[in-house]
């Protein structure tokens, strides 16, 4: 039974040897007759080839020949460009040495040539051999010699040949193998710099044409120094004829260059200078590097002006080198009469600065702000605004004091800006001084049936009045210099019982009443007296017109109130006014038989129990809120009365001593009625909203 072959060739019995070429890549190769015993006298060539890019390799999968010493009668022997590789006889059992056994014969090459040869004789039958060969991919990249390099950079091996590439920055030459770089773009603008062949101080690319550029202004001379690590292939007797490098400077070259002596320093006299080196496709010498430096053109030294600094300070200038001219702290640059921090001048290409030296001008911080209702003095008459001169801002004493209190003096400091060392650049604050009249109580007065108040005992009552010698309407109390406390009901029209809603229409207009401040006569116009116009109505947003809950305003003026010891703020409460605690109201309001009187009134009368008052109005059907305040006796005769709304209800500080607004006056049943105690909106309960609205703090 003959079992399927992918290639073979057979041979018959001749005369004449013969010769088979095969040209596949793989086969079978056996000898004739096989497996019967093979003819006698015959002699067959096999010459197999393949592609470049492989070899080939052959082995026996089965082998008997006739043995004998040196494989005199038959033998196979194998072949390849002129070299015998092997020859082999015998049988595998008995005669191993000669016979090929497990043995792989492998050509250098793509061609492998197989000859078997049989004497005359085959005594024993001997049944020849069965081989195979195949093509095996030659590995390039590995298999070449330094001496025959395969790539400059990396190799690629394929099935059947390579390809070769370069690294980053390489391009790969025409002849696909030699790796060379693009360096004819080399740009150079610095002042300094470092240019070297490529990879120095590794070899340098091969079939390489390389510019480098140096490109400084006019004024500039470029020097240029090679290391002494210099190494360019050379020829000993023709001058630099394999790799070079040159160099041009304007009209002058120097060079060509190679060899291993560096050209050392060169001092081109050139601005512009262009370096070209040249490499051919031979050669592992290291190459050069050089740094490049420049001079300039020199300037004038310099001398810093009065007062004044130059930096950097050196003692030579040369074309581009700038200098900085700034002052000492205290002073600054005046140039063309403009005030600057620093200047900059710059050496030029013809040996000039681009400008003159400025002058150092002591700082001014000038006259300070003014401080409203203070002012500022100076230590001497001379009022000397400069560089650490000093002054003090006071205020308008003794109705207004400093917030904060500070003592120090505002100095004039480096950068024109008077600072203090509390406040910084900050001014302080002139704040109204409040509830310190500056006249005392001889006796205790009263408002019903009772004496005049002294003047200006009470300097923070208002007198609110319709027309310009209109009696008074209500009362207020001055908080800051322009705020005006005083009751919600004071300041609208009557509300219809069937129509109760407040609206913005039902306020007065601004235009219809006037505030009067420093006021002691009721109907006389006085020295003292301040007529201010109305700016804004604000009243509380909870006000209840029919209960008079939240019974309480605000009423900014038209402009500020001229404080002095007639008109004077009351302070704002810190605590809440304590039951039994004897307050004093003020006011214009009506005396006994409704006559309003000539002057202003006040009386002292004492704080309440609120549980005592609510009682007392719930047996005249009055409601009695959280918000108000009561005050007066149990029997009655001292009271509020009509035209005292709004006035005020003020009590001493025990700790500060000073007067502060306890409450407003806002309601009652009658003047100074038994069982009918005088009610007053707390304004401790709307402290909040107080100094929201008005912005008065204290």
């Amino acid at each position: 039974m003959r079992v399927p072959l992918l290639f073979s060739a057979f041979l018959w019995f001749v005369s004449e040897a013969h010769v088979i070429p095969l040209t596949e890549m793989f086969g079978e190769i056996r000898t004739p007759n096989f497996p019967d015993s093979y003819p006698s006298d015959s002699e067959v060539t096999w010459n197999i080839t393949v592609p470049d890019g492989f070899r080939l390799k052959l082995y026996f999968i089965h082998f008997d020949l006739e043995p004998s010493y040196l494989c005199e009668y038959d033998f196979a022997k194998i072949e390849s460009e002129e070299q015998i590789l092997a020859t082999f006889c015998g049988k595998e059992s008995t005669d191993t040495e000669l016979a090929p056994g497990q043995q792989v014969i492998t050509a250098p090459g793509n061609f492998l040539s197989l000859t078997f040869r049989s004497d005359f004789s085959n005594e024993e039958r001997y049944t020849g051999f069965d081989a195979h060969y195949s093509a095996v991919d030659v590995d390039e990249c590995t298999e070449r010699s330094d001496e025959d390099l395969v790539c400059d950079h990396h190799c690629h091996n394929y099935i059947g040949g390579f390809y070769c590439s370069c690294r980053f920055g390489y391009l790969l030459h025409t002849d696909n193998r030699t790796c060379k770089v693009e360096c004819s773009d080399n740009l150079f603008t610095q002042r300094s710099g470092i240019i070297n062949s490529a990879d120095y101080p590794n070899p340098y690319p091969k079939s390489s044409d390389c510019l480098y550029k140096i490109e400084l202004e006019e004024g500039f001379v470029i020097n240029i120094h090679f290391d002494d690590n210099f190494d360019i292939e050379e020829h000993p007797d023709v001058s630099c004829p394999y790799d070079y490098l040159q160099i041009k400077a304007g009209r002058r070259e120097f060079g060509p260059f190679c060899g291993e002596k560096s050209p050392g320093r060169i001092e081109t006299g050139s601005n512009s200078v262009q370096i070209i080196f040249h490499s051919d496709n031979s050669g592992e010498n290291t190459g050069w590097r050089l740094t490049y430096t420049v001079t300039g053109t020199s300037c004038p030294d310099l001398r810093p002006p009065l007062n004044g600094q130059i930096e950097p300070s050196q003692s030579k200038y040369t074309f581009k080198d700038q200098a900085v001219i700034s002052c000492k702290p205290g002073y600054h640059v005046l140039k063309d009469n403009v005030e600057m921090d620093s200047f900059q001048i710059e050496c030029q290409k013809d040996g000039t600065w681009s400008n003159r030296i400025p002058t150092c001008q002591i700082v001014n911080c000038k006259l300070p702000k003014d401080l409203e209702n203070g002012f500022f003095t100076f230590p001497t008459a001379e009022n000397i605004t400069t560089y650490q001169a000093t002054f003090q801002y006071s205020c308008r004493e003794p109705y207004y004091e400093m917030v904060p209190n500070i003592t120090s003096l505002y100095t004039c400091d480096a950068r024109g800006t008077w600072t203090n060392d509390v406040l910084g650049a900050r001014l302080p604050m002139c704040q109204p001084v409040c509830g310190m009249p500056h006249f005392s109580r001889t006796k205790l007065a009263r408002i019903l049936g009772g004496n005049i108040a002294t003047k200006g005992i009470s300097p923070w009552i208002a007198m609110f009045s319709r027309s310009e010698n209109g009696g008074p309407f209500c009362g207020g109390s001055l908080i800051g210099n322009k705020w005006i406390v005083t009751a919600a009901h004071c300041l609208h029209h009557e509300l219809s019982p069937d129509n109760p809603v407040l609206t913005p229409s039902s306020l007065f207009e601004l235009s219809s009443f006037k505030v009067r401040l420093g006021k002691h006569r009721t109907w006389n116009k006085e020295e003292s007296e301040q007529v201010h116009t109305p700016k804004n109505i604000i009243l509380h947003p909870d006000y209840n017109s029919t209960t008079f809950q939240n019974d309480i305003a605000l009423v900014e003026l038209s402009e500020k109130a001229f404080l002095n010891n007639y008109v004077m703020p009351i302070c704002l409460p810190e605590t809440q006014v304590q039951t039994d605690e004897h307050v004093i109201i003020s006011g214009w309001g009506k005396e006994f038989l409704e006559k309003i009187p000539k002057f202003l009134m006040e009386v002292e009368i004492p704080v309440v129990d609120q549980t005592v008052c609510k009682s007392a109005y719930t047996k005249l059907n009055k409601l009695l809120t959280e918000d108000m305040i009561c005050a007066g006796f149990k029997d009655g005769g001292k009271d509020a009365c009509e035209g005292d709304s709004g006035g005020p209800m003020v009590t001493k500080h025990h700790q500060k001593k000073h007067w502060y607004l306890a409450g407003t006056v806002s309601w009652g049943v009658g003047c100074g009625d038994k069982d009918a105690y005088g009610v007053y909106s707390n304004v401790y309960k709307n402290l909040d909203w107080i100094k929201k609205k008005s912005g008065v703090q204290y």
